[in-house]
């Protein structure tokens, strides 16, 4: 199955080529024979982080992964802005990553990342490290054909 992704990775400290988190996602993404719409880096501010969401999801990307912004500083502001731009709460997956990455790190559980829907986007947040990124999506990738399918409609 063909999945659409787009990558945005919030830090106002990284550049594209900087950002081996999102490097190491794209080769993730390729490597499962889906499509990269495209992958960006924007400031930690919630209103262009919402702005990335929502022009990745016009632009029909089945996925946005973004990437950072997740944690406890108060630049964090990633799920925030997920949830100005998005209508459904998806909490299995976050979940599935924190329990996932609890097994490698107590500091798991500080992750406030989430998952949620705008229209038929699935919105994910990952860690911002090349580490904890990884693992996450690692944990979770087996799901995403399925998840697209229902989220466009098929049963289960």
């Amino acid at each position: 199955m063909s999945i659409t992704f787009a990558i945005i990775t919030c830090s106002s400290t990284r550049s594209y080529d900087e950002d081996t988190a999102g490097a190491a996602l794209e080769e993730r993404i390729r490597a499962n024979g889906w499509t990269l719409l495209g992958r960006i880096v924007v400031p930690d501010d919630r209103v262009a982080i919402g702005d990335a969401i929502i022009e990745a999801a016009a632009d029909k990307a089945d996925i946005v992964l973004t990437c950072g912004g997740s944690g406890l500083s108060l630049s964090d502001v990633t799920p925030e802005a997920t949830a100005d731009v998005c209508e459904r709460k998806v909490p299995g997956i976050a979940e599935a990553m924190r329990a996932s990455s609890l097994r490698i790190t107590g500091r798991a559980m500080l992750s406030r990342a989430v998952c949620m829907q705008r229209g038929t986007t699935l919105v994910i947040n990952l860690p911002g490290s090349l580490k904890a990124a990884t693992e996450c999506f690692d944990a979770i990738y087996e799901q995403l054909e399925h998840a697209v399918q229902m989220t466009a409609g098929a049963g289960h």
